[in-house]
């Protein structure tokens, strides 16, 4: 008899082998090496309770500063209608003490209306050329040129005349003057202008 081990039968193909020894066995821990696996911070069950919390008192921070932000301009929106009446009232106000000599002086003049009639003319000339002074001082400057290119922002024409002494459309005669610069006008100057040939 030989010593040597004997050599097991080859398994035949597609036969089901039993394992020899026990910790061939496998063990659920051996079949999942690695982290356990579990629902991820995207699964269906949403972030942990504590980051819930944050985000919502974070939301509710910004909601809260959102609305004293909206409370704040509209604040402010009041009391700019307020200021801007107030200087609306104020800016009235300044103007008709202005103006409030002329008032003065024409009751001056009509007051004298029995006395003679050049000293009447005088005074009433006088008191155009205080309320002109008047409206200089307010930013208005009377304009009433004659001589001058027609300039369309200042001008409005109200007659074309002939007159071969001036160039053609130049101004020649101021039927109503103006008052104040272009872009800041009571009233642009009424002119007749120099007909062009």
């Amino acid at each position: 008899m030989s010593t040597q081990p004997q050599q097991p039968d080859p398994v035949p193909e597609g036969a089901v082998t039993e394992p020899e020894h026990e910790q061939d066995l496998p063990t659920p821990e051996r079949e999942q090496p690695g982290p356990p696996q579990g629902p991820g911070p995207d699964a269906a069950g949403g972030p942990a309770i504590g980051e819930a919390d944050e985000q919502a008192a974070a939301l509710a921070e910004l909601e809260d500063r959102w609305r004293r932000a909206l409370a704040d301009l509209e604040n402010l929106r009041k009391r700019h209608v307020r200021e801007l009446e107030r200087e609306r009232a104020a800016e009235r106000a300044r103007t008709a003490a202005a103006l409030l000599p002329v008032v003065d002086n024409l009751e001056l003049a009509l007051s004298h209306a029995e006395a003679d009639p050049g000293s009447i003319v005088e005074g009433v000339r006088a008191i155009r050329d205080q309320a002109v002074d008047t409206l200089a001082r307010l930013g208005y400057e009377r304009e009433a040129e004659t001589g001058v290119p027609f300039d369309p922002a200042r001008h409005e024409v109200v007659g074309v005349v002939e007159d071969p002494e001036a160039e053609p459309g130049t101004v020649v005669q101021v039927l109503r003057p103006g008052y104040g610069k272009p872009g800041r006008q009571l009233r642009p100057v009424a002119v007749a202008v120099a007909k062009r040939e």
